[in-house]
């Protein structure tokens, strides 16, 4: 069966023999476009080519003296465009794989080319780049008729069994239309030396510098047509072995991912185990100290609560990222709560790292005072998917909290952090509301934490005044009428919040402000931090389960986002000692302070915020309010008018006297 498909591909092949010369004459018309001699010199020596190529770069003048040295023809002759003929029937129709490419040893790339080349140092070089693409032609036309075949072919299924191809060989199809392309540049290279090889010698009409030069370049052509036939052997050979590994570390990627399923039901004795199957499964040694850069062991995170910062190489808004290292590692209680470290996680957009997502990378880990994962890349494709269907990774960053058991306490902890910083220590969900239920102050929480001066302001008990608006004529005139109530005496503090998105408007109304000396302002990045922290509030209070019906916080909050989405300026008055506050937006802001010779009376008994809802926000009262609140005697620290929750109106003081005797 062979010997009969290689008598027809050189019977076919002969058919083309008379054609053969006027497709060199041409392809002489083409070469004679980039050489304007031909010499005699086309039958050059080994030693003769070797004296001219010094206009070749350093490289390529060493490799082409090798290849030279192992180029020493000695009149044997072959037919190459015949035999480039029958390599391409070969390569369209073989079905035998009675030839084989010599497999060599796994070595050096280079090694193993230059080796090829001594072997066939007797044949001319359109001689040795035929006969390489020959010994190819039938390794790579079977693979590629099963390929083509396997789908309707039982015996070609059966050789794809055999070589351990995958079932679904269509998962080939890229590697193959790659090879193609290599394939047809090769044999394009091929026939270009054919075509210069074979020029007669009454029409070489070069002169000598560009003969010398074209030699060279085929010289160096001829090499990278071996190195390529090579590397597709190597490709094609290697498929199999490739499958395999890809089998087995699927198969390993999933027991893992089953284990992480069970190993957060369980309960151990530190955090060590699930750290280890989480980020130890490719690398020993898979943390780095952002700060020594060092190498760091899981070990190093035993008996501390641990953190895991889960985000893109791109980690965060430079804004949140200041807040988050000023609210964990620069906040007052970082030392004096329990030991915690914070590992950040990153994880691509997609399955692997672009040039600029590991550049990012580098930047941050370098920067960062918290540890990181050390080699991302060789996080377990197991880990990554469990982190994004178990944690619910998307887009938004996480921070997940793992006891000192490494059990998951919290599964998004950043906005409890934002909030309260390492206040919130052991950063559970137990906890998030434990903080929640003892907030009382609203304005105090706001702006703890961003602006030294106002937290001074905070500590004197000085009535603050949030103003937010990006109509610069509504601030001029809403500072005018504060100013006015300023000169009576009253201690009053007003802070320029801009708005939620803060843009160049927003900067432009800043330097107004600052230049004019309207009020104080916060700077942009403060401002944006402003922003941050009131958003934080409203999630972290709806990740502990309260709902606008059943927590007055949240009430509060959101209130104020409702209010800054729209076009007008709004204020929220209030005292940091104080949970009573008022808000106001829009005109009713000015006329409020055009009436404050009415109601700034009052202001002594009820306060700011007290004066201005008695005279502003009268309660509809239909009953009478029978609502009481008992507070302990604290000398010093009672307040002298509390604000009724319900009615909003100053409540009654009285002395209750209790025993407490159990005998």
């Amino acid at each position: 069966m062979g010997l009969c498909v290689y008598s027809w591909v050189w019977i076919d092949c002969s058919s083309h023999r008379t054609n053969g010369k006027a497709q060199t004459n041409l392809g002489l018309a083409r070469l004679l476009n980039f050489h304007t001699a031909v010499t005699s010199a086309m039958n050059l020596t080994a030693a003769e080519l070797l004296s001219i190529c010094s206009s070749c770069s350093t490289d390529e003048d060493v490799l082409i003296k090798n290849i030279l040295l192992a180029h020493d023809p000695d009149g044997r002759h072959l037919d190459s465009q015949l035999l480039l003929h029958a390599i391409m029937n070969v390569i369209r129709y073989v079905s035998s794989s009675q030839l084989r490419l010599k497999c060599f040893e796994d070595g050096d790339i280079h090694a193993r080319t230059m080796v090829l080349i001594d072997m066939l140092d007797h044949y001319t070089w359109d001689a040795k780049v035929v006969l390489i693409l020959a010994a190819f032609a039938t390794n790579y036309g079977e693979f590629l008729l099963i390929m083509e075949l396997c789908p309707e072919n039982p015996m070609a299924a059966s050789l794809a069994v055999l070589k351990q191809l995958p079932s679904d060989l269509s998962k080939l199809g890229p590697l193959f239309k790659a090879l193609r392309l290599l394939i047809n540049a090769m044999v394009e290279m091929t026939n270009c030396i054919i075509k210069f090889e074979g020029l007669p010698l009454q029409q070489m009409l070069l002169d000598y510098k560009e003969m010398s030069s074209t030699k060279s370049q085929i010289c160096i052509a001829t090499y990278w047509i071996f190195r390529s036939t090579l590397a597709c052997c190597s490709l094609i050979t290697d498929i199999p072995k490739k499958i395999s590994k890809t089998r087995l570390l699927r198969n390993s990627e999933t027991r893992l991912y089953m284990k992480l399923l069970n190993l957060f039901k369980e309960t151990y004795a530190d955090n060590q185990e699930v750290l280890h199957t989480l980020f130890a499964f490719k690398d020993a040694l898979p943390l780095k100290d952002c700060c020594s850069q060092a190498k760091v062991d899981i070990s190093e995170l035993k008996d501390k609560v641990v953190i895991l910062l889960v985000s893109k190489p791109e980690l965060l808004p430079i804004e949140h990222l200041l807040l988050l290292v000023e609210q964990t590692y620069d906040h007052p209680a970082h030392k004096k709560e329990g030991s915690y470290e914070i590992v950040w996680v990153p994880i691509p957009s997609s399955d692997t790292w672009t040039l600029n997502e590991q550049r990012i990378y580098n930047f941050f880990s370098n920067s960062l005072p918290w540890f990181s994962i050390r080699q991302p890349c060789l996080l377990s494709s197991a880990t990554v998917h469990f982190i994004k269907q178990e944690w619910n990774f998307k887009e938004d960053p996480l921070m997940v909290a793992l006891d000192f058991q490494g059990r998951v306490i919290n599964s998004n902890a950043i906005d409890m952090i934002f909030i309260w910083g390492a206040k919130a220590f052991p950063f559970s969900t137990t906890r998030e509301k434990e903080l929640w239920e003892n907030e009382t102050h609203a304005l105090q929480l706001m702006i703890e934490g961003i602006d030294p001066l106002l937290m001074h302001r905070i500590a004197e008990d000085t009535n603050i005044c949030i103003c937010a608006s990006d109509d610069l004529d509504w601030i001029r005139e809403f500072n005018s009428r504060m100013k006015k109530i300023i000169t009576t005496g009253l201690q009053l503090e007003v802070i320029y919040v801009g708005k939620r998105n803060p843009n160049k408007h927003i900067r432009n109304i800043l330097a107004i402000i600052q230049e004019d000396n309207l009020s104080s302002s916060l700077n942009l990045t403060k401002i944006r931090i402003f922003w941050i922290r009131w958003e934080s509030m409203i999630k972290s209070i709806l990740h502990v389960g309260q709902t606008v019906d059943n927590d007055s916080m949240l009430t509060e909050v959101s209130g104020l986002l409702d209010m800054d989405d729209s076009s007008k300026g709004w204020v929220l008055i209030g005292k940091g000692s104080s949970k009573e506050t008022v808000k106001l937006q829009g005109r009713m802001v000015l006329e409020c302070f055009d009436n404050f010779s009415v109601w700034g009376e009052n202001v002594a008994e009820l306060g700011l915020a007290g004066a201005i809802r008695a005279a502003h926000q009268p309660p509809l009262r239909t009953m009478p309010c029978d609502n009481t609140n008992v507070i302990a005697y604290d000398e010093g620290k009672i307040e002298e008018t509390v604000v009724c929750d319900k009615c909003k109106l100053p409540m009654e003081k009285y002395v209750i006297y209790k025993c407490e005797v159990t005998e």
